[in-house]
């Protein structure tokens, strides 16, 4: 284990170990009934539940173990080798920028989305007190708590799909680093196009073919998805569209690093 982690350069294993770090966490706090990806996921701007400290902490969250070990396989597979071309600074700048690239980009939509569905409500019920009650409810709580004001508004045309939606784009939060671990994706396949992966162990496809066809995909997606679909697309086209920006802009200004 150790001589893993000696093989792989300083950034790279930090950022590893960091992101390993938070997921055992999260476990630990779990057991004392305090949902971690609540506090340190990352909401839309304008939800009740925003800070602005999660636009940094989001991204070393993770739903799940095969979540973290697919960002975090990929990360060390190809945020080694950019490390050593790179160096450490311009390897951290790039990871840090991209996941901020893919949560912005991810706001955009989201933002909108919870600007019109403010207005639409605000014809039969109090906002800031829907909010008040979103933002100090628990996960098990909201739904009853919910109810009761609900049970207060006298008026007629409650929308109950709208309040159902905001309360969604509201509540739920973006974890992962997989907008990160998409620029690096990005990056990898701009710098060398031509690299071969085995896609399923036994099929050689080029990078510039798996990250262009992975990328059209997730663009696919953000904008049809799927019910139950709880993976955040958006962010992840967010990631790989910053990414590979900044390499098209540093192969252009600095060609010492990419030859």
């Amino acid at each position: 284990m150790f001589s893993f982690l000696n093989n792989i350069p300083q950034v790279t294993k930090n950022i590893l170990l960091l992101n390993v770090l938070f997921f055992v966490l999260k476990f630990f706090f779990n057991s004392q009934g305090i949902d971690l990806d609540k506090v340190l996921g990352a909401y839309y701007f304008n939800s009740p539940m925003f800070q602005p400290y999660q636009i940094i902490t989001h991204f070393f969250m993770h739903g799940g173990i095969v979540h973290i070990f697919m960002n975090m396989l990929l990360f060390v597979m190809l945020g080694t080798f950019l490390e050593q071309l790179w160096g450490p600074k311009r390897f951290f700048v790039f990871y840090i920028a991209s996941a901020i690239g893919a949560f912005t980009l991810y706001n955009i939509i989201g933002v909108y989305e919870i600007v019109e569905l403010k207005q639409t409500m605000s014809s039969f019920l109090n906002v800031t007190t829907l909010d008040n009650i979103i933002h100090s409810s628990s996960m098990f709580d909201l739904e009853l708590n919910i109810n009761e004001y609900l049970n207060t508004l006298s008026s007629s045309n409650v929308d109950v799909n709208a309040i159902s939606r905001y309360i969604s784009f509201a509540k739920t939060p973006l974890v992962g680093a997989s907008g990160a671990v998409f620029g690096i994706m990005a990056a990898f396949a701009i710098l060398f196009p031509n690299t071969e992966f085995m896609l399923y162990f036994a099929i050689p496809v080029k990078a510039k073919f798996l990250v262009g066809g992975y990328f059209l995909w997730e663009l696919y997606k953000s904008f049809n998805g799927t019910p139950g679909d709880n993976v955040a697309h958006l962010a992840h086209v967010g990631g790989a569209i910053v990414g590979a920006l900044i390499i098209l802009y540093w192969r252009k200004t600095d060609k010492k690093h990419f030859w």
